[in-house]
């Protein structure tokens, strides 16, 4: 009943903020399309999409928040008005009680809170969707910052990714880049992203990573963890303090070298990406700050490790070679490597791939070298791959908003920017060590050992490799019967699905409808033309579906 609820309150919502225009397609099926009808029986908001969209998730809740965040981290998927809406969801919610707080703390440490730190601040320094910090001190006189999970949160979750699985399956089944954009991964992606952020060992070990990979280095620094007051649902953190990143003036009045800063960014980004494949992908300046001391060799402070993300080989190479040969305006490598890569298919042509490519980036290569934005370059490359079949790597997207998100930083900090110079000698470097013999000696004593185990079974696998593909030869034609028999199965589990789903719209419009009614009067003759309309267009839809 709970879940029914929710789904009326949500289909409730995507009508008062007229969210049905997002939806509709002309390759939908009639009875989507009549169903979709129903929800101009709402006013018209007046409002831009992406601000009703934005809105709609605010009023939803603190999942739909972070789905909204999630989604603005897909330019790939979502169109820019969207995107740039979406960027303005606040992670700021109202703070929950401290007295709860700390009984969340003390079950998770096992002893009372003034035993656990010298002092405890019941104010809170930040609160999010997900979690709420404190500051503390601990009895060996550290400062530090104290995270705790909001309790109740997996039921919420549960139950709200559910059903954003259930329109994204919708979305997939109907749209004509249903298939393409593949929605139900994003929000299984989202799911699996949110609780892995309700798990802060994970946190912490993301920060641990961080710190162990630049240690030494004065170009960013990670806070340290308390793992021994560290639980699933509470982390501790050294307490850091710095000046905030977009603050230009207090960053010039201190000293620092803004040049310098804005370029050292960039290279902690692609030290993150390429020389250690392990980048913190939510470098927001609410996440960033700079480091009070040094300031003429300023360096960065980073906190809120939850979300990090990783290349794999291929794909590390590929996008270095991809960046200097799109800068090189060598557009015809370009569509090779993403041929080469698999991230377009196999047959696509290349020859009308890099002319769509050229014509793309020419116009932003035109520009000075200080006004070309690496990020949108890169996401204007993606796009035109769309017309190729590219499907969504979302490894890729991630790397993109980070890069999007150092190179808007290094660009308010130091308008004058040129994220070029200093990225290509550094790429450039990459690409020339990756085949040296040094890096080719290291691999083969990587895998070396795995190789003198596997080498005495060679043989067999051959051997058995033979033998499988002559008994394949005998049963080809039962394989052939059950690929038909399969296909017509599927063919009538898709019919099933479709009338599934618009089964449940229609019971959702109608559900909406008796919510309405019952929310405006009891009696019949006093409800709305709008309401009596909406009953109807459920009912109607019923029948003929």
């Amino acid at each position: 009943m709970a879940r029914l609820l929710r789904l009326l309150h949500i289909l409730h919502t995507i009508g008062r903020y007229r969210l049905d225009d997002l939806l509709r397609n002309p390759q939908s099926p009639r009875t989507l399309k009549m169903l979709l009808l129903a929800y101009r029986l709402y006013p018209k908001v007046d409002e831009p999409r992406g601000m009703r969209l934005r809105k709609a998730f605010e009023e939803l809740g603190p999942i739909f928040v972070k789905f909204g965040q999630q989604l603005s981290t897909r330019p790939d998927l979502m169109p820019p008005d969207i995107v740039s809406e979406l960027d303005r969801l606040q992670d700021n919610v109202a703070p929950f009680s401290s007295d709860l707080f700390i009984e969340i703390v003390e079950r998770a440490l096992g002893k009372p809170i003034d035993q656990l730190f010298k002092h405890f601040d019941r104010e809170p320094l930040a609160s999010a969707s997900v979690a709420q910090v404190h500051t503390a001190e601990l009895h060996s006189g550290e400062e530090v910052v104290v995270k705790a999970v909001r309790p109740g949160l997996e039921p919420t979750i549960e139950k709200d990714t559910s059903l954003l699985r259930w329109f994204a399956e919708l979305v997939e089944k109907y749209s004509s880049e249903g298939r393409r954009l593949r929605p139900v991964e994003v929000v299984d992606e989202y799911r699996d992203t949110i609780f892995d952020e309700l798990d802060l060992c994970r946190e912490g070990a993301n920060a641990t990573q961080l710190r162990r990979n630049f240690e030494g280095s004065d170009m960013l620094y990670i806070p340290e963890v308390y793992w021994d007051y560290t639980r699933q649902n509470v982390l501790v953190l050294e307490r850091i303090y710095g000046h905030s990143v977009t603050d230009s003036e207090n960053l010039k009045a201190n000293g620092i070298d803004l040049k310098v800063l804005a370029e050292r960014g960039v290279e902690v980004f692609f030290t993150q990406v390429f020389d250690h494949n392990f980048f913190h992908a939510d470098m927001h300046p609410g996440n960033v700050f700079i480091s009070k001391l040094h300031p003429h060799n300023p360096s960065y402070m980073a906190v809120d490790m939850a979300i990090v993300g990783s290349l794999t080989r291929e794909d590390q190479y590929y996008l270095a070679r991809n960046l200097l040969a799109m800068f090189r305006r060598d557009y015809r490598q370009v569509a090779e490597l993403h041929v080469l890569s698999g991230w377009v298919p196999k047959g696509t042509s290349v020859s009308g791939f890099e002319a769509a490519i050229r014509a793309v980036c020419e116009p932003i290569f035109e520009k000075p070298l200080k006004e070309i934005s690496f990020g949108q370059a890169l996401i204007s490359l993606f796009r035109t791959a769309r017309r190729y079949r590219m499907p969504v790597q979302p490894q890729l997207v991630l790397l993109q908003k980070t890069l999007l998100n150092i190179e808007g930083m290094g660009r308010q900090i130091y308008p004058d920017l040129d994220l070029w110079a200093t990225a290509h000698p550094f790429l450039e470097r990459w690409v020339r060590e990756r085949f040296s013999p040094k890096a080719l000696l290291k691999d083969f004593q990587y895998h070396s050992p795995e190789w003198i185990e596997k080498f005495p079974q060679v043989p067999h696998l051959i051997f058995d490799t033979v033998t499988e593909v002559k008994q394949l030869a005998q049963i080809a034609p039962q394989l052939k019967a059950a690929s038909e028999a399969l296909r017509d199965s599927e063919s009538r589990s898709s019919r099933r699905l479709r009338n599934s789903v618009l089964n449940v719209i229609a019971f959702g419009l109608l559900g909406s409808g008796i919510w309405l009614a019952l929310q405006e009067s009891p009696q019949l003759g006093a409800l709305s033309p709008q309401t009596i309309l909406l009953l109807m267009t459920g009912l109607v839809a019923l029948i003929i579906k």
